[in-house]
C-alpha cells in the first residue's frame, strides 16, 4: 500500500496570492517594458530606426556584442573548470573557492569595476608599467571585458556545480579505468551530461553581460563611439534629452532580453528534468 501525499489546500488564499503576484509583476516588469517600446515609437518608426542607425548607436551595439562574445566564452570555460574541481574533487581550499565564485553576487558592480581601475588605472598598481609599454586596459575594450567577466563569472559555475555534484564521478572513473584519456572522458562523458545546464548558464551569463552597466561604467570613460556599450549609450542619450534615441536603444536592449527569456523558457520546458536535477541542493 503506497502513501500518496497531497499538497495542502488553501481555499480563498491561493487565488489572492496569484493575483497579488500578477499585479506586482505587471507593475514592476510588464508596464515599464511596454512604456519603453511606446516611448521609443512615440514619434513613429522612421525616427526610431534613424536613432539606431546613428554612428554612436552602431558603435555601441557592436561593442556590446563584442564584449559579450569575449566574456561569455571565457566564463563558460572558467565555470566548467571551477565546477569540475569543486564537484569532482575534495581539496583544501574548496570552501574558499566557492566563496570566491559567489563574491560577485554580494558586491556592488561599481566596486567590481573600481577593482580594475585600482589595478590598471593611471594611478593604479600596474598603471606605470602599462603606460611605459603603451598598453591600454582602462578606458578600452580589455577593461570592459575584465569588468564584465568579473560580474558575470558565477552564472555558469553556479548552474553546473549542483548538477555535477548530483551526478558524482562514477562514470568518469569507469571511463578512466577502461583506458580513456582525460580529454576523452570530458568530451564523451562529462560534457554530454552537463550540456543543457551549461547552455542555460551561458544564456543567463550572456543576458547579464549585454545589460551590465555599473562595472563597465567605471572602466569605460564614457567615450562616445569607442567605449560606450549599449546601456551606457542609453544613459548618454537620456542625459542629452534625446528621449527617442534613448528609448530606441533601450528597446533594443529589452528585445535582446526578451529573446534570452524565450530561449531560457524553451530550454527549461524541453529539458526540465536535466535542469531540475541541478537544483536539488
Amino acid at each position: 500500500m503506497s502513501l500518496v501525499l497531497e499538497r495542502p489546500r488553501m481555499p480563498g488564499i491561493a487565488p489572492l496570492l496569484v493575483l497579488a503576484s500578477v499585479l506586482v509583476m505587471a507593475s514592476l516588469v510588464i508596464l515599464p517594458l511596454v512604456l519603453v517600446f511606446h516611448d521609443a515609437l512615440a514619434k513613429g518608426l522612421p525616427p526610431f530606426l534613424a536613432a539606431l542607425r546613428e554612428p554612436d548607436a552602431i558603435a555601441a551595439i557592436k561593442l556590446t556584442l563584442l564584449v559579450a562574445a569575449i566574456a561569455v566564452p571565457l566564463n563558460a570555460v572558467f565555470g566548467v573548470a571551477a565546477a569540475w574541481c569543486i564537484a569532482k574533487f575534495d581539496f583544501r581550499g574548496r570552501s574558499f573557492l566557492l566563496t570566491l565564485i559567489d563574491l560577485p553576487f554580494s558586491i556592488s558592480p561599481v566596486v567590481s569595476g573600481l577593482v580594475w581601475v585600482l589595478l590598471f588605472g593611471a594611478q593604479g598598481l600596474f598603471g606605470g608599467f602599462l603606460a611605459e609599454h603603451d598598453i591600454k586596459i582602462i578606458f578600452a575594450v580589455p577593461g570592459l571585458v575584465l569588468a564584465t567577466v568579473l560580474v558575470t563569472f558565477p552564472f555558469v559555475a553556479r548552474e553546473l556545480i549542483p548538477l555535477m555534484q548530483e551526478q558524482g564521478a562514477d562514470e568518469e572513473i569507469a571511463a578512466l579505468t577502461l583506458g580513456a584519456s582525460g580529454f576523452t572522458v570530458f568530451r564523451r562523458v562529462t560534457l554530454p551530461n552537463i550540456q543543457w545546464a551549461l547552455l542555460y548558464g551561458v544564456l543567463l551569463c550572456n543576458a547579464r553581460a549585454m545589460g551590465e552597466f555599473g562595472a563597465v561604467s567605471v572602466v569605460s570613460g564614457h567615450i562616445r563611439g569607442l567605449t560606450n556599450t549599449l546601456p551606457l549609450h542609453v544613459e548618454v542619450l537620456y542625459n542629452d534629452y534625446d528621449a527617442v534615441g534613448a528609448f530606441a536603444a533601450a528597446s533594443l536592449l529589452a528585445g535582446l532580453g526578451i529573446v534570452t527569456l524565450v530561449l531560457k523558457t524553451a530550454l527549461e520546458w524541453r529539458h526540465a528534468g536535466d535542469l531540475a536535477s541541478g537544483r536539488k541542493h
